[in-house]
């Protein structure tokens, strides 16, 4: 990137000076540009390892779990009926909590519909106020505040006004 004419000669007159500090200022552009592509990749390298970290740190405590599930299924093998409902709700008490450990939370869904939060698969005529949750078919669930999944539910609409008999 040096000044140059067309026949590769740098103009007459042209001060040494100035072409030392342009070839030193070319080569310090050149090692910046190589010092920050090697720092993109090392943190696109970094980040990469962290999810690969998290991940294995949720399956390392998740694995638990897993045990508990087996342990209810082999009592359903054995037709321990009690058991096998004592260990499916305790499998259930520890993903929860495992996932409210980790920030997931339940969405709520008492109240008035919010778009934000909740998908409103459909709408019933209800004594209930317009627009409010009557049903839940499918919990929903966040990240911090970031929703996950949202809670399907069944809004009410305004109750069908009473048809007059036909005379």
């Amino acid at each position: 990137m040096t000044l140059e004419h067309e026949e590769g000669q740098t103009p007459q007159g042209s001060d040494p000076a100035v072409d030392t500090a342009v070839a030193e200022l070319e080569d310090r552009l050149l090692r910046v540009a190589a010092d920050f592509d090697n720092y993109k990749k090392r943190v696109a390298r970094e980040r990469d390892e962290y999810v690969a970290h998290a991940n294995e740190r949720l399956l390392k405590e998740l694995l638990p779990i897993l045990d508990d599930l087996e342990r209810a299924l082999d009592a359903v093998g054995q037709h321990e009926e009690a058991t096998v409902e004592d260990g499916v709700r305790l499998v259930h008490r520890s993903l929860a909590a495992l996932l409210e450990k980790n920030g997931v939370r339940e969405i709520a869904t008492e109240g008035m519909f919010d778009p934000h939060v909740h998908e409103a698969l459909l709408s019933q005529p209800s004594e209930s106020e317009e627009g409010s949750v009557i049903d839940v078919v499918q919990k929903g669930y966040t990240l911090g505040d970031r929703v996950v999944r949202p809670a399907r539910v069944v809004i009410a609409a305004a109750a069908p006004a009473p048809q007059e008999p036909d005379a």
